[in-house]
């Protein structure tokens, strides 16, 4: 293979101390019956081919030609050395140390094929070393720009607990008279924001030491369950800190050294620097450290495993700049794994901490770690290395045709590990943390959030998904107290066509387990009236959406009222023998599109909490997953790439939603919300745009504004239009998975019969799914030439 001319940049002498390390180390007497390979560029391997003559004489120990096949070999750039046989760890350890020490930067850009070949190297390698340990969720770590004390957390925790005790009274004593129309979500302090709006509480501080030594403060803030979310914050100390020169850093995980590195790469902004795993095995950290000693030894951050009292600490850099193992490390986030060495010892996330009471209001509900969400330059390259390193695999793929918002396009891929954790209690799987998921987006377009998330600040962790018991409930608790206590959480607007908005078909027509009578119950004529009559009233706004605060006596007193004095006597007459379905169908309408999915599954209170409060829904066979997303977090101005917060709620099929189930729950069950997927992308570029029509607004700039109004209308046009065909294609995933789980068992079984039905239904499946792509990829199509045609025009 003739590698472009750019890429023919080596270093001769990196060459000759190659072709010295690979023909000592196959003459080594430790490895004299390893068959030796080396996958060299061609003229690296010529000049590998002459250096490698003079250093074969009198070497008797091992055959010259095993060097030659080595040093002739034309598969690519100098990545590994091939090993069929390793006899002992020490061997091994030999090997790896001699090619790390001989092989960096021999080539200074590479091809698609070289790497194809670095993956596969890793992927060899990694199966010499030693299983990774099991791993689960622990903790994540912010960075922010200041932290109050730990007493004034604990007065604001005293009256959100008084305030709760009394039923909710006297919110404007304690916090004072609230206008929630003026909450920003800016500048504001995200313990703070924990406290008042989740019911969180600091359970946890940093020691004196990290105040007054390293110069930084901490606290852990964690729900009512302390196994469950935790959540470290660290900034730095008001305080001067009393480190010297000749002072050791105690925790490196709270030094200001720390902080300084993050900031630095990320855009000086505060954020999610450290995802945090859990290590249970002994001897698991010390595992790891060898994997990515040996596989990824750019992105180790320290030259050995923290050792505490209570706890061996390893982190690691996340991510590469491009390319794994090619190109340089990321400076920015970090993965950290915790092993505890006192099994007896508190609940605190990481050495340095020490417990801090607290004490939690009735109506506080736990949250367990369910997900979280990098944006990357590479994500191939990442989903590789945490295979290479912790033995995580794919679990679910978004394709470009699935997630797209206009111009906007991105990729992601769910990967985790595959946790043998089983039951059939549903509190049980709520609180398991075993099985770790962690979504990887990459952008595909030079548009859109993951683009500008990743240009502006840099890869980093877009959002932290938890999942909780109730989240209708824990969604509504959260926007009460930020109404009355001026403090807490906005969530990502959705539009209301979402949910279901009033058309002429819904009232014509009758709708019964989920799908449209064949012919009209009510003329076009008449159901045209009611939507009129309904929008001049305000029964509907100008695109359909009925009010959510008019109670069904309200809507029928106000519609009652103007078809009384409708023109056409004969409208007037079938409003009032069908008035009761009308009045029904316009009530149904307000979650229409829900309904079609859950039917009779949920009461009307569940499906108009689910609107209110902009909660977002998604089937995967029978299980539900129910999902919402904060505002940004940790953002100083409007418009600034930052992350947020996702809370869920995963009802499984086999629960019943009652304390257990008939068939063991599958981790993740409801999955990563193939719909709900492409509406948070849809959302936070209509967010981004309503905020551009709010801004033109204010500056009178009508152009401006028209413009922005124009990007709302297209997004939400594509929104609707995709739902559909999302609903489809989910259909479709789900009978291909029970499809194939059933195959599973008629296979065991030797049932060819059913075998051959279910791989025509496995079949059928996939054809469907493959339809509802192109669908869906046209659409995105669509919608993407509308907007650049839209964006042209404006410049």
């Amino acid at each position: 293979m003739q590698l472009p001319r750019r890429n023919q940049y080596y270093s001769v002498v990196t060459c000759f101390t190659l072709a010295i390390v690979l023909r000592s180390y196959c003459n080594n007497p430790i490895s004299s019956s390893i068959s030796c390979e080396a996958y060299v560029h061609p003229n690296t391997a010529a000049l590998m081919h002459a250096r490698s003559t003079s250093f074969s004489k009198n070497r008797n120990t091992h055959p010259q030609n095993q060097f030659q096949k080595a040093a002739t070999a034309t598969t690519g750039r100098i990545n590994y050395l091939k090993t069929d046989q390793l006899q002992n760890r020490k061997s091994r350890e030999w090997f790896y140390q001699v090619v790390k020490s001989t092989t960096s930067d021999v080539i200074m850009d590479i091809t698609e094929e070289e790497k194809n070949t670095s993956t596969s190297t890793s992927s060899e390698v990694a199966a010499l070393l030693p299983s990774p340990p099991s791993v689960s969720f622990s903790h994540v770590h912010l960075y922010v720009d200041a932290l109050e004390s730990v007493e004034n957390y604990k007065d604001l925790e005293g009256k959100i607990n008084q305030f709760h005790d009394n039923n909710k009274k006297d919110a404007t004593v304690l916090f004072g008279p609230q206008n929630d129309g003026d909450f920003v979500t800016q500048n504001r302090d995200v313990v703070k924001q924990l406290i008042c709006g989740l019911n969180f509480r600091v359970t946890g501080r940093s020691d004196d030491w990290s105040s007054e030594k390293e110069g930084t403060d901490s606290v852990l803030v964690t729900t009512v369950d302390p196994k469950g979310v935790q959540i470290v914050v660290t900034a730095k100390s008001s305080k001067s800190p009393g480190l010297d020169k000749s002072s050791s850093v105690r925790y490196t995980h709270f030094s200001a050294q720390a902080l300084d590195r993050f900031y630095a790469s990320h855009a000086d902004r505060q954020g999610v620097a450290v995802l945090a795993f859990e290590v249970s095995e002994r001897g698991g950290v010390d595992a790891l450290y060898e994997r990515y000693a040996k596989l990824h030894p750019k992105l180790l951050l320290d030259e050995q495993v923290q050792v505490y009292d209570d706890a061996k600490v390893l982190e690691v850099y996340a991510y590469y700049r491009g390319e794994k193992i090619l190109s340089e490390r990321d400076d920015g986030t970090l993965l950290r794994f915790v092993e505890t060495l006192v099994p007896s010892a508190p609940i605190n996330a990481l050495p340095g901490l020490v417990s801090v009471d607290a004490s939690f209001s009735s109506n506080a509900q736990a949250a367990y770690c369910d997900h979280w969400v990098s944006n990357v330059v590479s994500r191939t390259g990442f989903i590789d290395t945490l295979e290479d390193v912790l033995g995580f695999t794919p679990k679910v793929d978004f394709n470009a045709g699935v997630v797209a918002a206009g111009e906007a396009q991105i990729e992601s891929t769910v990967t985790g590990n595959s946790s043998p954790f089983l039951t059939n209690l549903k509190d049980a799987a709520l609180k398991d943390q075993s099985q770790v998921y962690l979504p990887i987006n990459n952008a595909l377009s030079p548009v859109g959030h993951v683009h500008g998330f990743i240009e502006e600040i840099g890869q980093g962790i877009q959002h932290i998904a938890s999942r909780v018991d109730d989240l209708i409930t824990f969604v509504q608790n959260a926007n009460d107290n930020r109404k009355l206590t001026g403090e807490g959480f906005t969530f990502l607007g959705i539009p209301r066509s979402y949910y279901g908005i009033l058309t002429v078909e819904q009232i014509s027509y009758d709708i019964a387990d989920g799908k449209k009578s064949t012919s009209p119950t009510i003329s076009k004529g008449c159901a045209e009236a009611v939507i009129s009559a309904c929008e001049s009233s305000g029964i509907t706004d100008a695109e359909g959406a009925v009010d959510l605060g008019l109670t069904a006596i309200d809507v029928s007193s106000k519609l009652n009222a103007l078809m009384a004095n409708s023109p056409s006597n004969d409208c007037q007459e079938e409003y009032e023998q069908q008035k009761d379905i009308i009045l029904q169908r316009i009530l149904l309408s307000r979650y229409f599109n829900l309904y079609k999915l859950l039917r009779d599954n949920l009461t009307e209170e569940s499906y108009l909490g689910i609107v209110r409060n902009c909660i977002l829904v998604d089937v995967q066979g029978g299980d539900l997953l129910f999902q919402i997303f904060t505002s940004n977090i940790l953002q100083r101005v409007p418009g600034e790439e930052s992350p947020f917060f996702e809370y869920i709620q995963r009802v499984c099929s086999t629960s019943s939603l009652g304390d257990s189930c008939e068939a063991v729950l599958k981790p993740g069950c409801g999955g990563f919300g193939i719909r709900n997927f492409l509406t948070l992308f849809l959302s936070i570029e209509v967010s981004k745009a309503m905020r551009e029509v709010i801004r033109a607004k204010k500056d009178g700039d009508t152009a401006a504004q028209e413009m922005a109004q124009k990007m709302v209308d297209l997004f939400t046009d594509q929104l609707n239009e995709a739902n559909p065909i999302l609903t489809d294609i989910s259909d479709a995933m789900t009978a291909e998975g029970n499809a194939r789980e059933q195959l599973t068992l008629a296979i065991e079984k030797c049932d060819e019969s059913l075998v051959a039905k279910l791989q025509e239904e496995i079949d059928s499946a996939v054809t469907s799914k493959i339809a509802g792509n192109e669908k869906l990829m046209s659409c995105s199509s669509k919608y993407m030439c509308l907007m650049r045609d839209l964006r042209e025009r404006r410049h």
